[in-house]
C-alpha cells in the first residue's frame, strides 16, 4: 500500500501533501519513518488479518481543489469515520483526468484494539462524503450535475518501455477501472472499451494451448493499434481479470446495462434527425460529443460487418444488433449520406448469390483472385481496382456478411461501364 503511493511519487505522478501524527514535517519523513510508524501499530495485534486501510477520495472533473482544501477535506473525513486519532498519510495523485487523493493508514490503535471495518463504507464513509460535499460546496456524487464521462487515463504508448515505465501497474489501473465501471457482455465488447485506453486483452489464436486453457494476456497498444512492450498474464494483475472471472460478469452486466439501452438508441436517432444525409465519419464524431464511441469492425477485405457502441457516460456497451436491426452496421449504412452510399453500392457488386464476382485487370493473373464459384464465407481477395475504389469511397457493411445484389442488377452495372 505504501509502496504503491511512493512509487507514484517517484514517477512524478503523485505528491505527499500531509502526514498526520508522524511526529515531524512531511519534507523530513523518510520511507522508513512512514513504514515503521504503521508497522509498529500493526505489530500490537498480530491476530488481525486486515490491518491496513487504503482510502481514495475523488473530486468531480470540473473541480480543481488546491492543496489546503484537500488537506482540510482529508482531515475532516478521517475524523468523521473514526480515524482522526490514527496516523495517516495523504497523497495527491495526478494520474487521472480528475483530482483525487489517497489516504494510507492502519486500523490498529495504540492499545492494540482493532477499529472495525465492517460495513464502514455504508455506515460511516457515505454519510461523511455527503456532509463534506455540503461543507465544502463540492459537486454531489448523487446528482446529475456530476460529469460521469470517461475518467480513466489512457496509457501513453511513448512511455511503454519495459524497464523504464511501470507498464504492469499502468495496465492494472486501466483494466481494473474498466472491469469495475463498464457493463460489457463479451470479450470483444471488453476489448472495445480497453482500446480507448491503449490496452488490449488477447486470448491467443484458436488451436493454441493458451486459447484451449482459457488463457488471457494484456498488452499496451501504440497509436496504430499494435501491441508494444511486455504482455502480462491476467492472473498476475490485481483482482485477477482472467477470462473465467470476466465471463462470470457477462451475465450480470447483461442486466445492469438494460436501463441504458433506450437512451443510447435515442442519442443515435437524434444524430440522424439533426443531420440529414450524414456520413459515417461525421456520425462517429457527433456521437463522440455525447461521450459515445461507435466502433465499426471490418474484415481483412475492408468489409464492415459489425458495430459496437460504447456509452462512456453510463459505462454501458452494446453491439448494434443488441439495439435492433436499424442499429446494425448494415442498418446504419443505409442511412448514411452519398459518399457512404457509393461505398455501399460498390460492396453490392459482391453479389446477392453469396458469390464474389471478381473484376480482372488486363495482364493480371486470374490466380490472384478467388474463383467465381467460391462462397463469400471464405476470405475474399478483391482486385486491385476494387481495393483502390474501396479506399477512395469509404467502406460500408452490414451486420454479418457482404452486401449483395441480384444477377440482373449486376449485369446492368457491367453494361454501364465504370
Amino acid at each position: 500500500m505504501l509502496n504503491y503511493n511512493e512509487n507514484k511519487v517517484t514517477a512524478g505522478q503523485a505528491q505527499l501533501i500531509m502526514a498526520s501524527l508522524f511526529g515531524t514535517e512531511v519534507e523530513k519523513l523518510k520511507f522508513s519513518d512512514k513504514l515503521n510508524r504503521l508497522l509498529h501499530l500493526t505489530e500490537l495485534n498480530d491476530r488481525v488479518k486486515t490491518n491496513s486501510v487504503h482510502i481514495m477520495l475523488n473530486f468531480d472533473v470540473s473541480e480543481k481543489p488546491d492543496m489546503l482544501t484537500m488537506q482540510q477535506i482529508a482531515t475532516a473525513y478521517m475524523d468523521k469515520i473514526g480515524f482522526g486519532d490514527q496516523p495517516y498519510l495523504v497523497y495527491k495523485h495526478d494520474d487521472a483526468a480528475h483530482a483525487h487523493i489517497h489516504i494510507v493508514t492502519t486500523n490498529i490503535e495504540t492499545d492494540g484494539n482493532r477499529i472495525s471495518l465492517h460495513n464502514i463504507g455504508k455506515t460511516l464513509s457515505e454519510p461523511a462524503r455527503k456532509e463534506l460535499e455540503v461543507e465544502f460546496g463540492l459537486v454531489k456524487a448523487d446528482s446529475k450535475a456530476i460529469n460521469k464521462a470517461n475518467r480513466i487515463k489512457p496509457i501513453s504508448p511513448e512511455k511503454a518501455v519495459y524497464g523504464k515505465t511501470p507498464t504492469k501497474r499502468a495496465i492494472t489501473n486501466v483494466v481494473g477501472a474498466v472491469v469495475s465501471q463498464y457493463k460489457f457482455t463479451s470479450l470483444p465488447e471488453f476489448n472495445a472499451v480497453l482500446k480507448q485506453f491503449n490496452v488490449t486483452a488477447d486470448r491467443g489464436k484458436e488451436g493454441t494451448l493458451m486459447f484451449e486453457k482459457q488463457g488471457l494476456i494484456y498488452s499496451i497498444l501504440d497509436e496504430n493499434g499494435n501491441k508494444i512492450g511486455i504482455p502480462f498474464k491476467a492472473s498476475s494483475l490485481n483482482d485477477k481479470p482472467t477470462l473465467n472471472n470476466l465471463e462470470a460478469r457477462f451475465a450480470q452486466n447483461e442486466e445492469k446495462r438494460k436501463p441504458f439501452k433506450e437512451s443510447l438508441k435515442n442519442s443515435i436517432e437524434k444524430v440522424f434527425i439533426n443531420y440529414k444525409g450524414i456520413t459515417k465519419d461525421a456520425f462517429i464524431k457527433q456521437l463522440q460529443k455525447q461521450h459515445i464511441q461507435a466502433v465499426f469492425r471490418q474484415n481483412e477485405q475492408g468489409i464492415t460487418y459489425g458495430v459496437t457502441f460504447i456509452d462512456n457516460y453510463n459505462k454501458a456497451v452494446f453491439n448494434g444488433s443488441d439495439l435492433g436491426k436499424a442499429y446494425t452496421a448494415k442498418g446504419l449504412n443505409e442511412k448514411f449520406g452519398p459518399i457512404d452510399q457509393l461505398a455501399k453500392q460498390k460492396q453490392d457488386s459482391y453479389g446477392r448469390t453469396g458469390q464474389y464476382q471478381p473484376t480482372y485487370l488486363p495482364n493480371t493473373p486470374k490466380t490472384d483472385y478467388l474463383k467465381a464459384d467460391e462462397p463469400t464465407e471464405q476470405y475474399l481477395q478483391p482486385s486491385v481496382f476494387d481495393r483502390l475504389l474501396n479506399n477512395l469511397m469509404g467502406k460500408g457493411g452490414d451486420g454479418g456478411a457482404p452486401l449483395t445484389t441480384s444477377k440482373k442488377k449486376k449485369k446492368q452495372e457491367r453494361g454501364k461501364g465504370l
